[in-house]
């Protein structure tokens, strides 16, 4: 119970601007800052631990936005033992537009 008190209080004190305010809208450097932090998960672990430099997303350009969504939220509950963020989150908004300019061919129109 206490570590799921533990998880979102980190979140905010990762990710909140000094003054508290939530960040109003999803930005690739939120989702940079994300990718690269363990505040998702409950081991310890990473999303840039597995896939450091986009390694093994390769395959992302071929999904859509919802079907990449989905993704992002299996490799937190799975890989990362985290909670899947819910789907009009900032955070999974953020997380996806950082995914998008891991890969070149990814038209920015999704």
């Amino acid at each position: 119970m206490a570590g799921r008190l533990i998880i979102p209080a980190l979140l905010a004190a990762l990710f909140l601007p000094s003054g508290g305010a939530a960040i109003e809208t999803p930005n690739r450097a939120l989702g940079e800052r994300l990718f690269s932090s363990t505040a998702l998960s409950t081991n310890g672990r990473s999303c840039a631990g597995c896939h450091a430099n986009g390694k093994g997303l390769q395959e992302i350009a071929a999904y859509d936005d919802p079907m990449l969504r989905e993704m992002i939220n299996f490799c937190i509950r799975d890989a990362l033992k985290g909670e899947m963020l819910p789907a009009d989150s900032q955070e999974l908004e953020s997380l996806l537009l950082y995914l998008r300019t891991l890969d070149r061919s990814t038209p920015t129109n999704r």
